[in-house]
């Protein structure tokens, strides 16, 4: 279960959906549909985790909703 904040947007550039995870730099994924996006976006965060682990990097941990100016 992801317990990450993810903004999920439409681009038009891209003509897909975009899905980020602000907490995981570089955390990101596409899918042609919203709910496409999100479900790419939870294998890309467990990958993005793993990776982080593998390479002895700390993982941050979730802080819940992000707030931006």
């Amino acid at each position: 279960m992801v317990k990450y904040e993810v903004i999920i947007y439409w681009s038009q550039e891209d003509q897909a959906f975009i899905a980020e995870v602000p907490e995981l730099p570089g955390c990101m994924a596409d899918g042609e549909t919203y709910e496409e996006a999100l479900e790419n976006v939870e294998v890309v965060i467990q990958e993005w985790i793993e990776t982080a682990e593998e390479l002895g990097r700390p993982v941050p941990e979730p802080r819940g909703r992000l707030m931006f100016a």
